[in-house]
Order: structure tokens, then C-alpha cells, then sequence
């Protein structure tokens, strides 16, 4: 179990070094280096997020960098299209194919993680200067129900792979309100992280998936993970942070899709062999 506090600790220093969620990094790691089953892993660090996110939430909040506004948008579309996949989780059962679809899941969004992450600051300048005055209309009459549908979709993706609401989240709001100051996208991010997880964390104990005691010592780890990475994280500059957790993201994806395929063509060689 030592280990399971070990892998806390070294998610949540590169939580805290680079601000990258952290299902990105301890779900793959729970599932390649330990072995736990895809849905355990997505459920146990759904629940994982929402603890540690939560102190978080605290400090933007006494600092007034949470819109509440936004973020009452985002869970309109997020919590019920969450509550709706663990509905069908339910329905259809956690099988060989739901574990296949869920690390399927994880490998894009670990993908899109990892690519957003280095191409941040450019889609934060190209979301500052919308060119023509029909697109900036455009965006203020539209930006409320697409901050629903955006929701919506953060709702199935975190629901099947506990990634999405912190670095995707991120880049969504740059998008739709690119006037919104930086600290605020990242309290806003926070504040709707925290529920959604709760609610697709909650949703994965209805089905079993969640680990009581790994889940313990992952949260033992990594609170002195994020302090130390928080402070190391303030003397590294983001040309080398950025490229780095972008790599180890996209290595992490490729590793889970061999992982997915080797075991397809094993199933399907074992049902040939049967027949």
C-alpha cells in the first residue's frame, strides 16, 4: 500500500509543478504500473479529484476568482449527462467491452491533455482576437449555450475517464470567454471540477468501482506531492515544463492504446481457438 502513497506523492508533485490534471497522469499510472482495472481506476480517482480539488476551490473562492455564473452554466450540462453515463453503465454492466471503451476514453483525452497543454498560450491569444465583429457577436449571443454543451461533454468524457475537467475545462473557458483573467479560468476550472467529480465519483461507488484504500493512500501522498511541486513548479519556466508533461502524456496515451489492442487481438485469438 506504501506504493499507492508513493504514486500520490509523485502525481501530486506534477500536479502542483505544471497544473495539469491529475487524471491524467494517476489514472494511466494506477492501470499500466498496478494493474487496476480501468473503471476501478477512473472511479477511485474521480473521487481522488474532488478531495484534493477541493482545497483548491477554498482559496479562489476567499479570493473572489471563482464565476459563479459560468460555472452554474457548465454543471447544467455537466452533472446531468454525467448522472445519464453511469446510468448506462448500470445498464449495460462493466464488461470486457465497457473497460475496452473507457481506456479507449482515457487514451484520447490523455491525448488532448497532453496537446492543449503545450498549444496553451496560443489558444489563448487566438481566443483574444476574434478579427470580424460578426464572430464576436456571434460569441456573446451563442457563448451561454455552448458553455451548456460544452458541459455536456465533460459530463460523458470525466464520467468514462476521470480526465477532461481540469487542463480541457481550462482551454474551454479560454475559448468562451477570452477576457476572463487567467486566475479566474483556473478558480472557475476548480469550481466545476470539484462537483463533477463528485457526482462521477459517486456515480462509480454505485457500481463498485471504487477502491476505499487505495483511494486513502493515494490522498496521503499527495498533499505533500503539490506543495513540493508547487514550489518547485515557480522556479521552472514553462518552455521546458510544458514540453516535457506534454511528451510523458502522449507516451502514457500510446502505452494505454498497445495496452487496449494487445489484449483485443488476444481476446480474439483466444475466441478463434475456442471455435
Amino acid at each position: 500500500m506504501f506504493a499507492f502513497s508513493l504514486a500520490g506523492l509523485v502525481v501530486g508533485f506534477a500536479v502542483g509543478a505544471t497544473g495539469v490534471g491529475g487524471g491524467a497522469l494517476m489514472t494511466p499510472l494506477l492501470i499500466l504500473l498496478f494493474g487496476v482495472s480501468p473503471a476501478v481506476a477512473v472511479g477511485t480517482d474521480l473521487l481522488y479529484a474532488a478531495g484534493t480539488k477541493g482545497f483548491g476551490v477554498l482559496l479562489h473562492r476567499q479570493k473572489g476568482t471563482v464565476e459563479w455564473s459560468i460555472v452554474g452554466l457548465l454543471m447544467l450540462g455537466s452533472v446531468p449527462t454525467s448522472i445519464l453515463t453511469t446510468a448506462a453503465l448500470h445498464w449495460v454492466g462493466i464488461d470486457e467491452r465497457i473497460e475496452s471503451l473507457i481506456t479507449l476514453t482515457l487514451c484520447v483525452a490523455v491525448i488532448s491533455t497532453g496537446l492543449l497543454t503545450l498549444l496553451r498560450n496560443k489558444v489563448q491569444s487566438f481566443s483574444e482576437h476574434e478579427s470580424f465583429e460578426v464572430l464576436r457577436s456571434l460569441h456573446r449571443r451563442w457563448r451561454s449555450p455552448m458553455t451548456v454543451v460544452a458541459g455536456a461533454i465533460l459530463g460523458v468524457v470525466v464520467t468514462l475517464s476521470s480526465v477532461g475537467a481540469g487542463v480541457i475545462g481550462a482551454m474551454i473557458l479560454l475559448l468562451l470567454y477570452p477576457r476572463l483573467p487567467a486566475i479566474s479560468v483556473v478558480g472557475t476550472d476548480l469550481a466545476h471540477a470539484v462537483p463533477l467529480t463528485a457526482v462521477a465519483g459517486l456515480g462509480h461507488m454505485s457500481l463498485g468501482t471504487v477502491d476505499f484504500s487505495m483511494l486513502g493512500y493515494l490522498l496521503l501522498g499527495s498533499i505533500p506531492g503539490i506543495y513540493l511541486g508547487t514550489r518547485l513548479g515557480f522556479r521552472l519556466p514553462d518552455r521546458v515544463l510544458k514540453p516535457v508533461i506534454a511528451g510523458i502524456l502522449v507516451i502514457i496515451a500510446g502505452s494505454l492504446f498497445t495496452r487496449t489492442a494487445l489484449a483485443a487481438i488476444a481476446s480474439l485469438g483466444g475466441s478463434a481457438t475456442g471455435v
